[in-house]
Formats: C-alpha cells, sequence, structure tokens
C-alpha cells in the first residue's frame, strides 16, 4: 500500500522548489531579441563601398535604421510586417547613401529622359555594371556566409555603425570650455565692403584661412553670393566716334572640358595654338546646357545661385542685350533645333536671346543626336552664317553659337551606331580651324570666342559614373575658353594664357575693352594690357541641390543643404 504521506510531501516539496526558479515568459520583451539576419550582408556592402569612397554614407540615419531592425517585436504578423517595411526603406537608404542625383533633380529632368533614344539609354545603363564589383560582392557573400557559421555578425555591424556616429560628433552645441570661435567672419564679410562698387574689377578676395567645417564653408560661399550680387560691368552709354565695326561670335561647345581633351590626346590640338588669349583656368560654374547658356548670356554680372537663374535679373547683366544697345545686331545659329529640354525656349526666357534662330541651308547631317535629332555639320552652319553676314549690311553683330556634336549618347547617322566621343572632337576641332581660315581668307573683322558650356564627364570619378554631370565636379566645370582677332592689322604674337581662376564675369569684361573696334586696326595689340585686371572667381560650381567649391587647394560638396564634406578622390 502507496504511502499518501510520503507522496504529499513529495508533492509539497516540488511545487516549493517550482517556485524558486524564474522562468521566462515567452511574450517578455527580452526573449524576442534576433539578429540582423541578411542585413549584416546588406551593411557589409556598405562598408566596403565607404572605405572605397564611393558612399556618401549617412551614419546616424544607418543606425536608426538598425535600431528598427533589432527592436524586439513578439513573433507573429508585427514581426512580418517590419520585414516588409525594411525592404523599400533599405533601398531607398542606400540610394541616400550614394551619390546618384536626388529625387529632386530626377523628377525636374523627367520630361528630357523620356525624350532619350532607347539606344542612347541601353548604352547608358550599361556603364552602371561594373563586373569588378559584381565580383568583390560575390565573394564578400561567400565570405560572410562562411564566418557566419560560427562567428555572430551582428555585433560588429552594430560597433561599427555606433563607430562612425562617434566619430562624426561635431561635439556639444555649448561648449563646455573656453574656446576660441573657429568662423572666420570675414569669410562673409570682408569682402563685401572691399568688393561692392559697382564695377568689374574684382578687387577684394573671400578669406579662406578659417578651419573647413561647415558652418566655415558655408560662410565663405555666401559671402561669394554677396559678393557677386555687387559685381556688373559697365557697358559705354554709346560707341566713339572713330570705332570701328566687327563682329562678335560666341561659339558655345557642349560637352568639352580640359579633362576631356587630355583622356583622348587632343588638349594639344592647332586649334587652342591659334587663340591670342587662353584662359587656362576658366570655371563653367555648372554641369549642364540650359544653366550654362544663361550664365553665359548674363555674364555682365557677378556669378549667381543656380536657383536665381531662373528668376528676373538686372537688364544690364544681358551681354546680348547690352551689345544690341550699342549697334550689335544679335544672331543665333545651332547645328540643332533646340528642342530637347527645351533649350530655345530657355534662351528665350531665361537668356534673353530673341535673334531668330538661323536656317541650316544646305548643311548635311553626319550624327543622330541621343534623342534622335538629326545635327548639322558644324563647318557648314557656321558657313551659312558667314555668307549671310557677308550679304547683310549691318555693320556690327553679336552671334551666340551652340554645337552638342560632343554630347554624350550621340550616333553616327550612316549607321545608327555611336561614335566614340574622339571621332568627333577631331572632327570638330578640325572644322572650327578650318572655318578660321575662313573667316581670316574673308576680310571681316571677328572676334571669336570658343567657350563650351561644361564637359561631357568622359572620365567618371567615385561619385559619378562616365557621361554622368549631376554633380558640377572641376573635370566637368573646368573648361577651354579661347579668344581669336580675325582680320587685325598687328601681327600674329604667341598666346598669352591667363592662369588666374575665371568665369564669365572675365569675358564681358574683356569685350567691353574691345568695343571701339580699334585694336583690329592698331599695328600693335598691348594683350597684356587688355587682360590686366580682369575679374577673378573663385570655383564654385552648382545644379540643382548641388554646390561644388574649392576651398584652401581642396574641393567640397554639399548636396540638398546637408553637411558640407570633402570630394572623394
Amino acid at each position: 500500500m502507496m504511502n499518501t504521506d510520503k507522496i504529499a510531501d513529495k508533492t509539497a516539496s516540488a511545487g516549493t522548489h517550482s517556485t524558486d526558479i524564474h522562468v521566462v515568459p515567452e511574450n517578455n520583451v527580452l526573449s524576442n531579441w534576433q539578429g540582423l539576419s541578411g542585413w549584416n550582408y546588406y551593411f557589409l556592402i556598405k562598408f566596403a563601398l565607404l572605405w572605397g569612397g564611393y558612399l556618401n554614407f549617412h551614419p546616424l540615419a544607418n543606425l536608426v535604421f538598425v535600431a528598427f531592425i533589432l527592436f524586439p517585436l513578439p513573433a507573429g504578423w508585427l514581426r512580418k510586417i517590419r520585414h516588409w517595411i525594411a525592404i523599400p526603406i533599405g533601398f531607398c537608404l542606400f540610394y541616400y547613401d550614394t551619390w546618384l542625383p536626388g529625387i529632386e533633380s530626377i523628377i525636374s529632368l523627367r520630361d528630357q529622359a523620356t525624350a532619350l533614344s532607347f539606344d542612347y539609354v541601353s548604352e547608358f545603363i550599361k556603364r552602371f555594371i561594373n563586373w569588378s564589383w559584381i565580383g568583390a560582392a560575390f565573394a564578400l557573400l561567400v565570405g560572410y556566409l562562411f564566418v557566419s557559421q560560427w562567428v555572430r555578425i551582428t555585433p560588429f555591424v552594430v560597433l561599427a555603425l555606433v563607430w562612425l556616429n562617434v566619430i562624426t560628433i561635431d561635439g556639444p552645441s555649448i561648449s563646455l570650455l573656453p574656446s576660441t570661435n573657429t568662423t572666420d567672419n570675414n569669410a562673409a564679410t570682408n569682402t563685401t565692403s572691399s568688393s561692392a562698387s559697382t564695377n568689374s574689377s574684382g578687387s577684394g578676395q573671400l578669406s579662406d584661412q578659417a578651419p573647413p567645417t561647415t558652418e566655415n564653408l558655408t560662410a565663405y560661399y555666401n559671402g561669394f553670393l554677396q559678393q557677386q550680387k555687387q559685381l556688373i560691368t559697365q557697358f559705354p552709354a554709346s560707341l566713339p566716334a572713330d570705332s570701328q565695326p566687327f563682329d562678335l561670335l560666341i561659339i558655345n561647345i557642349c560637352s568639352l572640358a580640359w579633362s576631356d581633351m587630355q583622356a583622348v590626346g587632343l588638349a594639344d590640338h592647332p586649334l587652342w595654338s591659334r587663340m591670342n588669349i587662353m584662359f587656362d583656368n576658366f570655371n563653367s560654374a555648372t554641369s549642364y546646357s540650359g544653366p550654362a547658356a544663361i550664365r553665359l548670356s548674363r555674364a555682365s554680372c557677378g556669378q549667381t545661385s543656380h536657383e536665381d537663374l531662373y528668376k528676373t535679373v538686372d537688364q544690364r547683366c544681358y551681354l546680348f542685350d547690352n551689345l544690341q544697345q550699342l549697334g550689335f545686331t544679335n544672331e543665333l545659329a545651332m547645328d540643332h533645333s533646340g528642342a530637347f529640354g527645351d533649350y530655345l525656349k530657355e534662351l528665350r526666357e531665361y537668356a534673353g536671346i530673341q535673334a531668330p534662330l538661323q536656317p541650316k541651308g544646305d548643311a548635311k547631317v553626319e550624327i543622330t543626336a541621343f534623342d534622335g535629332e538629326p545635327l548639322y555639320q558644324d563647318l557648314q552652319v557656321l558657313t551659312e552664317w558667314l555668307n549671310n553676314r557677308q550679304k547683310e549690311n549691318t555693320p556690327r553683330s553679336a552671334t551666340f553659337y551652340n554645337t552638342i556634336e560632343l554630347h554624350d549618347g550621340n550616333r553616327s547617322a550612316a549607321t545608327n551606331q555611336p561614335v566614340e566621343y574622339k571621332k568627333r572632337l577631331q572632327p570638330l576641332l578640325d572644322d572650327l580651324n578650318t572655318f578660321l581660315d575662313e573667316l581670316s581668307k574673308s576680310g571681316r573683322k571677328v572676334m571669336v570666342v570658343i567657350i563650351p558650356e561644361h564637359g561631357a564627364a568622359l572620365i567618371g570619378d567615385k561619385m559619378q559614373v562616365s557621361g554622368l554631370r549631376d554633380i558640377p565636379s572641376p573635370t566637368i566645370t573646368h573648361i577651354p575658353v579661347g579668344v581669336m582677332l580675325i582680320g587685325a592689322k598687328a601681327p600674329a604674337q604667341a598666346t598669352l594664357h591667363i592662369p588666374e581662376p575665371s568665369s564669365y564675369l572675365a569675358m564681358s569684361e574683356l569685350v567691353t575693352r574691345t568695343l571701339d573696334g580699334k585694336m583690329f586696326t592698331e599695328d600693335t595689340v598691348d594683350w597684356q594690357k587688355l587682360t590686366a585686371n580682369l575679374p577673378q572667381t573663385p570655383a564654385i560650381s552648382e545644379t540643382s541641390g548641388t554646390v561644388v567649391m574649392r576651398y584652401q587647394d581642396k574641393v567640397y560638396i554639399r548636396l540638398n543643404n546637408a553637411n558640407w564634406v570633402a570630394y572623394p578622390q
């Protein structure tokens, strides 16, 4: 017979013992911690790209994203919802961390993108495929899967993100120790007083002595804009009675920078050695055609922000209008129609160029543009302009000529195959050289200014693939600008090079110094005097939402009004 007392004692003892053990309920928050799982590979990819300088990494945003993924949620529908929500967030965050164009920029260019030919779009997409990177990503994936069998990767990823956040902290808003103010007020105000005259002498320089902090770089940029607002080229009310008539021909070339010519070995083309003046350090201030045309046409005022290009401006800023007031008939010619991107429309509305577009005459089509439009041979279009000038009885003209023969994606009209850049640049430079010969034979007095819009981004960098120009990097905005007098009495001399940082205001000032035309009839031309004290403009370039600026011989970039960062080299 079983001893019921002993059984009762054992049962009581077991019950007492069970109350001494603290079992964690399954729904307790501490039991819901999980690792990053596959997201570890996502962050390892980012760390690798960051190490190579290919990301505009945002440490805090990524740390918040990790916290969102790691937050302990009970098993069930909440975890599943978080999983699906995290995927688009992760994609957007990755895009945000790249140097790719911002959403605003993409939206603003959506109409142009739809006008591009299918062949060009396909070719451009292929540039984003880097097989070396794909191979490295695969190797990293295999390494991650192998190591994760024995090592938990999540703690290392979290620690890395915490460390990246710590090293990017600027410090407390209120300093706990006495310190000096690192913001150099002179960067914003020193130049304003010395350069606030309404001439274009360019006297007074911005101070770049302060440390390159975000605050100091912003102050320098704002000071630059304030300084430029005070600068304007003074045109005479009328020309002197003994002035000599001549033509001003501005040849505006799309997609030509020093870096492009160097990449294809044409930086020493004979065309440039023929120039009387070469600006060796000219900044286009933009990487897009429309803004470039507006900046050139408003050359008679200081440089403005990108946003101000599309606002009302002082009428005295318009170079071609100033020349028209002095008797220079305005003329417009292009090797294209100006339809893409509403280019011709922008010339009318924002550049102040109202002259009718010159017909192409019998010019042949050898190149098809990136949008499928026919492009006419530049030499023949320019020759048509010259023939028209010979027939006209107007003594003076100011002509804006634009060519997009070098634009990315142009194809052969005969074969519809892409034509490599060098095979388009060589004929263009040769054509311009030949045209200068035709001008010389014509007997006309012409001041020719060759000034590209921007570069072609032929060589990509860590921020942009080849052909992408959303970010106006120095390799894109550093353009060759040459000036030549055709029909001058004085014998040709060696090219005078101007090494100082220059931009459109210097070109406008140079034009005003030649308005009387007497340099065409003088026995000698004092080029040193003609180019002395031309306005100097710091190398600052902009597109929508992006500013690239040189400061203390280094290049910095600001995207969407965020902090300034050093341009990756």
